[in-house]
């Protein structure tokens, strides 16, 4: 019987290193998997409160001039993910110009806000 020393293959422990290898990347990339929904969800509830802020703000240019009230208003929307928004409006008149600004405030893990800015000439 003769022993061939030359055999084709790998042994166990390269095996094994090849293994622990794909092990911690898959680990990587499952927190990297994590990361990347936790940031999609946050996109999404950034577009829900600017699409309430500018729905917001076309309900008051669908208003005559003279209609719109100057002060603070302050009203609640619930998205479609479930988050609860609140929208703050604040008119303010200066000659013929009204100066809106809407806040909008809602709490997913933490607290967030976007604020808009618009100017209404009569």
């Amino acid at each position: 019987m003769a022993l061939h020393t030359n055999s084709k293959g790998f042994t166990l422990i390269e095996v094994l290193i090849t293994l622990i290898i794909l092990a911690v990347s898959l680990l990587a990339l499952a927190g990297l998997m994590a990361t990347t929904t936790k940031s999609n969800a946050s996109g999404g509830h950034i577009t829900e409160a600017s699409t309430l802020a500018q729905d917001r703000l076309e309900e008051l240019r669908a208003v005559q001039w003279d209609n719109i009230p100057v002060g603070a208003v302050s009203d609640q929307r619930n998205g479609s993910t479930g988050i609860n928004y609140v929208r703050n409006l604040n008119v303010q008149q200066n000659g013929n110009l009204k100066t809106v600004t809407l806040t909008i405030n809602w709490t997913d893990r933490i607290s967030h806000s976007i604020r808009l800015l618009s100017v209404m000439a009569q």
